[in-house]
């Protein structure tokens, strides 16, 4: 149970990236101004990256300490997820199809999670304060 206090937060994110994901195509709302921007792949980007920064949170919290190696770790499977997910639009969700730009924009944004996580580590956890 001690886990769970950790790890809730990346949990429910994980869920709520795959319910929106999954979303039928009809039930998502457009705006010409937000496809001239791509702005589904600033929404993935952030996602993905939320995933990342979430769950080396989780470990930094737990642990004190986070390797470099799980980071990378954290980075592929995220980037993965967000692979699985594209494959479950295509053959699954109503109305969705595959992107590969959307999974390249959310292994980017995996990516950045490990930035956010490292200055979120120096801003807010910084042993010498």
């Amino acid at each position: 149970m001690k886990l769970l206090k950790y790890y809730t937060p990346a949990i429910l994110w994980i869920i709520l990236i795959m319910v929106l994901c999954t979303l039928p195509g009809n039930d998502i709302p457009s705006n010409s101004f937000f496809e001239k921007v791509h702005f589904d792949k600033i929404v993935h980007f952030c996602l993905f990256g939320g995933i990342v920064l979430l769950l080396s949170l989780a470990i930094y919290r737990q642990k004190k300490y986070i390797s470099p190696a799980t980071l990378v770790i954290l980075v592929i499977m995220a980037a993965s997820y967000g692979l699985a997910i594209e494959f479950i639009q295509k053959y699954w969700a109503v109305g969705r199809s595959f992107d590969m730009y959307d999974v390249i924009a959310d292994s980017l944004g995996a990516i950045a999670g490990v930035w956010m996580f490292k200055v979120t580590r120096r801003l807010f956890f910084s042993r010498n304060k």
